[in-house]
Formats: structure tokens, sequence, C-alpha cells
């Protein structure tokens, strides 16, 4: 996606000293491509020396995102972004188009979607959905801490 699209802001406000790493990917909205971002996501984590719990939490939270992305909606593609800012991790998925509801807890366990959000809303610290801006879909997002008490980074540990 270029700069500026719904999913990357143009402009990132940071203050100084502060780095944001940022990855973004796009698959097909079929379900072969769960696994596939849960491996694209698995890689990127690695790179960013983000271990333990916050990163299986990460990389579930994407499988469930990317699941409702293609379950739920009449997407061709998803978009993940995940985007690293001091000790927050923030997961979005955007499809090319959903229900005018949009995502939703669901409070029967009868029924037989629904319960990934359940998930979502127990592993982040946040979660919501946006409309996609100029493009037709919806953003769905969850951030969750990382856990360290250093922020992301791309260099080895001290």
């Amino acid at each position: 996606m270029a700069p500026g699209s719904a999913l990357i802001p143009r402009l990132l406000d940071l203050s100084p000293g502060t780095e944001a790493l940022r990855y973004c990917f796009a698959l097909p909205a079929r379900p072969e491509s769960v696994a596939g971002a849960r491996r694209l996501t698995l890689a990127r984590l690695d790179a960013w020396k983000l271990a333990g719990d916050a990163r299986d939490a990460a990389v579930l939270l994407v499988s469930e995102l990317v699941t409702n992305a293609v379950v739920h909606t009449a997407s061709a593609r998803v978009v993940c972004e995940l985007r690293c800012l001091g000790r927050s991790l923030r997961i979005a998925v955007q499809d090319q188009g959903h229900q005018p509801e949009g995502p939703r807890l669901r409070r029967s366990s009868d029924d037989e979607h629904g319960r990934g959000l359940f998930l979502v809303d127990a592993l982040s610290e946040s979660w919501g959905s946006d409309e996609a801006g100029d493009s037709c879909g919806r953003i769905v997002w969850a951030e969750l801490p990382h856990g360290t008490d250093q922020p992301c980074s791309t260099e080895p540990p001290c």
C-alpha cells in the first residue's frame, strides 16, 4: 500500500528519540492465507527481537483477525500491518468489504462464529474497528504491550 492510505497514515507523530517499526503485507482472502499470515508475522516479530508470550499472543491475534476478514467479508485480499511503537504492538487487518454492522462479540456460546473476538478481547489491551477511509472495507485492530523492558528493536539486545 502507498503511504497515506487508510491503513498506513501519511504522518506518524513521534516524540524525539522514539522509533516506530512497521511491517505490512497483503495476502489473498483465502483460508490458506491465514497460515501465511502467521508465518510472516512470526518472522517479523523474531526480526524485531520480540519473544515470549507477547510474540505468541500477537501471532494468535493476527490469525484471528485474518480469519475473520477471510470468513466474514467479500474481500479478494486482506492487508495486515504490524507496528511496534515503544513498548506497544499494534496489529491492524484491512479487508475490502464488510457487513454493515462490523465485527462484534457474540454473547451466545451456541453461536458457531464470533467467538474469536472473545480471544482478541482477552489477549489485547484494546481493540476496535474503523472504516477504511477512502476505500471500501474495514480495519480491525488490536494493541498489546509486548512485555519487555526495552522497546521493539532491530538491534541485538545489550
